[in-house]
């Protein structure tokens, strides 16, 4: 079993927590960067809310 299936076996029903916890996660970084790496972590919270299901689009598009 991969480590990703136990994070999805973990999260299971908690979904909108795990999309929450990407999206700190996401601006942490942005935050640190100063927003240099915004389209790298963009894309980097698409595939993890993909990947675990938290995939419900909370967050509106950053300009």
């Amino acid at each position: 079993m991969s480590v990703m299936d136990k994070l999805k076996q973990m999260l299971k029903g908690h979904e909108d927590k795990a999309g929450q916890g990407i999206d700190k996660a996401g601006d942490f970084a942005d935050d640190k960067t100063q927003g240099k790496y915004q389209s790298q972590v963009d894309t980097a919270q698409e595939k993890l809310r993909g990947q675990l299901g938290g995939d419900q689009g909370n967050e509106p598009p950053r300009q």
